[in-house]
């Protein structure tokens, strides 16, 4: 009888848990866009902007440091890369291989992005789903990155700051009008400011958008740290 008991009790366990995941992976397939990957076929952008210090001591601790981006040019906030989005979910890699990136446009974006295995990356996983050549891509991004003006407290930051991350989005708020709470947000790692990431229109005009919000830093304070260099 036990026995018995026990070998129901492990089918109904089998059962529910097989209901549970057939749950979950319905759940996914109705997230998925319908147009997934389709170049060209997206709802806005995000722009992301990432505090270079926290990435060069992020990279340090890794034992890695990128030469350009680390020594040199004292970088503040640099380009991470313009993203196409769903309003659920985002495209990626939507050309496979992707068009082969000329390196003279390497060269033109290493002010705004100062890595060139940054930007043959943000062209294979992001540029290949805007629908634009490669050149028009990041041209985008250039009048992207024209479009939004740093805080004047972040263009300079000599020591370290403290800061809590509904700070840094006011600050960017303030310094650009028309932007907005539900337009911006900002990540963090355990201890530091990672990025700020705002949600563009596809004509480059400030706007919402729910999804980026769900990646936003949930911390009270992050460390910003100085700018080195130069």
């Amino acid at each position: 009888m036990f026995h018995s008991r026990l070998r129901s009790f492990s089918r109904l366990v089998i059962s529910l848990t097989l209901a549970a995941g057939l749950a979950l992976l319905a759940g996914a397939a109705n997230a998925q866009d319908k147009r997934q990957n389709a170049p060209g076929e997206f709802d806005f952008y995000v722009l992301s902007l990432s505090w270079s210090p926290s990435f060069c001591e992020e990279a340090a601790e890794r034992g890695g440091r990128s030469q350009i981006q680390c020594g040199g040019r004292p970088f503040a906030f640099v380009v991470h890369g313009l993203w196409p989005q769903y309003e659920n979910g985002f495209p990626e890699y939507c050309r496979r291989p992707a068009p082969r990136l000329n390196r003279s446009i390497v060269s033109s974006m290493l002010d705004l992005m100062p890595a060139p295995g940054l930007i043959f990356n943000e062209w294979d996983k992001h540029g290949t789903c805007s629908g634009l050549a490669d050149r028009s891509y990041f041209e985008t991004i250039r009048k992207a990155r024209a479009a939004i003006k740093i805080p004047a407290e972040y263009l300079d930051l000599s020591q370290a700051k403290t800061v809590a991350p509904a700070e840094v989005e006011e600050a960017f708020i303030k310094a650009n009008p028309g932007l907005s709470n539900a337009g911006v947000s900002v990540t963090c790692n355990r201890t530091r400011l990672s990025e700020v990431r705002i949600c563009l229109s596809k004509d480059l005009q400030f706007r919402a958008c729910d999804e980026n919000e769900r990646r936003t830093c949930r911390r009270d304070q992050v460390t910003m740290p100085p700018i080195r260099g130069g």
